[in-house]
């Protein structure tokens, strides 16, 4: 700042000691002393403060800088943080005593915006006391937002910059940003001043216009705004043939995007597993997707809506998409299964969905005319064959299951008449494969695949020293 700038400006200092600059147009300056280290504790307690946590976050393209960040803050990396409008500013020192200089940038309101927010602020009285007493109540925050003012920020609004020349978030500008949301719970001004005004200003704001509004005139009881315009029914019908039509739906995005980052370093309560909560939330995400390509494509309203899953089913169809150890053992317990039980149900999930589920735990029993026509399958699946050009020799196994005699495969079918493999695997019968209308299709996919060996082959790979 040149010797004018303090000519035009006004030094004050207070209790938690910042220092203030407050300039002619009301946007200022304020530093804050660094602050102490931040272990065992959430950077942020406050609804606002845990706003400005979720935009960084959501904002985020590695979670691996935002955990670098979120260690440098908690050590205390951080120096003293200057905030001004649109930029707050700090020297973050990595390990090594290497400091850099961190900028995060966001967009001021313009006049026109103030003023809906000042004319929003004063309808309520409870808005000004609030803010006296250094609060942002949400009411206010959703006023100004149906007015068009955004105060708290989104994805997107937090613009890093940093002399460490990464070109998007990095750990230093992360850790500045988690500083940022512990001052953010001390002082919502802090949140006001990047946005574009300083706190004297806003208050003598909201001052004169509560003042103005209070010495205002109430007008006549009978001064009711007028009916708005209307139209008639038949006449908005009759222009839906001149309407223009509808902008074609939006690209499908090339995939689900990923899950939050939970990892706080603050124990979470009693009862809840973060790694399960994540892994919830990118499960939502990927079935999202799902119905938005169903939704997307053709034929879609014409397609009945599938049926909705069981507790149990839809437990084996969290528990195909691989997900972390702990959360498979608790879907294990919550299914009664083993988790090698637990794992052949995702792979019958993985094969056919819920009919794959059933094939694999229920010996369905198929009426006179079905069983007659899965029998006559049977036998001329292979016919063309000789005797010992591959025909399998099948043994009951069930009243839907056929077993190949010397073998480790067997066939089942399905309620839809489907043929499924399996393949015998450490004495358990595993999916070997998606269905098939031909069994032999389906016997030769089972085949191809590596199969648990017989007690001769066993024997002879003791005896070759294999």
């Amino acid at each position: 700042m040149n010797h004018h700038d303090h000519d035009d400006y006004e030094q004050r200092g207070d209790h938690d000691g910042r220092r203030t600059a407050a300039g002619p147009e009301g946007g200022g300056v304020l530093t804050f002393e660094a602050l102490p280290p931040a272990r065992g504790r959430g950077f942020a307690e406050t609804w606002w403060g845990q706003a400005w946590l979720k935009a960084l976050e959501d904002s985020a393209l590695e979670g691996e800088q935002l955990k670098r960040g979120r260690r440098q803050a908690r050590a205390g990396a951080v120096g003293a943080l200057t905030v001004r409008p649109g930029r707050v500013t700090a020297v973050v020192r990595d390990r090594d005593g290497t400091a850099y200089r961190g900028d995060v940038l966001l967009p001021v309101l313009d006049d026109e915006e103030w003023d809906r927010f000042l004319a929003v602020a004063v309808e309520r009285a409870g808005h000004i006391a609030a803010l006296l007493d250094h609060d942002m109540p949400p009411h206010l925050v959703e006023d100004a937002a149906a007015a068009g003012v955004d105060l708290l920020p989104g994805i997107g609004d937090l613009e890093p910059e940093c002399s460490c020349d990464a070109w998007d978030l990095c750990p230093h500008t992360a850790a500045l940003c988690y500083q940022v949301a512990r001052l953010l719970d001390r002082d919502p001004f802090v949140l006001l001043l990047l946005r574009g005004r300083a706190e004297r200003r806003l208050l003598d704001d909201l001052q004169s216009r509560s003042a103005a509004r209070a010495a205002a005139p109430a007008g006549p009881a009978d001064d009711v705004p007028g009916p708005l315009p209307s139209v008639r029914a038949d006449e908005a019908f009759a222009a839906q043939g001149i309407l223009p039509a509808l902008p074609d739906a939006p690209p499908l995005p090339d995939g689900a995007g990923p899950p939050p980052a939970l990892d706080t370093q603050t124990p979470p309560a009693p009862g809840v597993d973060p790694d399960a909560l994540e892994f919830l939330a990118g499960d939502a995400a990927a079935r999202a997707l799902v119905l938005l390509a169903q939704a997307l494509g053709p034929g879609h309203a014409e397609r009945p809506p599938s049926p909705a899953l069981t507790a149990d089913q839809d437990a084996v169809r969290m528990a195909a998409a691989a997900p972390p150890p702990s959360v498979a053992a608790r879907l294990a317990a919550a299914t009664g299964r083993s988790p090698a039980a637990l794992e052949r149900a995702a792979r019958a999930w993985r094969h056919g969905g819920a009919a794959g589920l059933a094939v694999l735990e229920t010996d369905f029993a198929p009426g006179e005319a079905e069983l007659a026509r899965a029998t006559a399958a049977l036998e001329s699946a292979w016919d063309g064959l000789g005797a010992d050009s591959g025909r399998p020799r099948l043994r009951a196994a069930g009243t839907s299951r056929w077993t190949v005699v010397g073998e480790h495969l067997q066939l089942r079918l399905g309620p839809d008449g489907s043929w499924w493999p399996y393949r015998r695997e450490r004495s358990a019968w595993v999916p070997a494969g998606p269905p098939s209308p031909d069994p032999a299709t389906a016997l030769a996919s089972a085949a191809g695949l590596d199969r648990e060996p017989d007690g001769a082959e066993e024997d002879a790979r003791e005896a070759g020293g294999a």
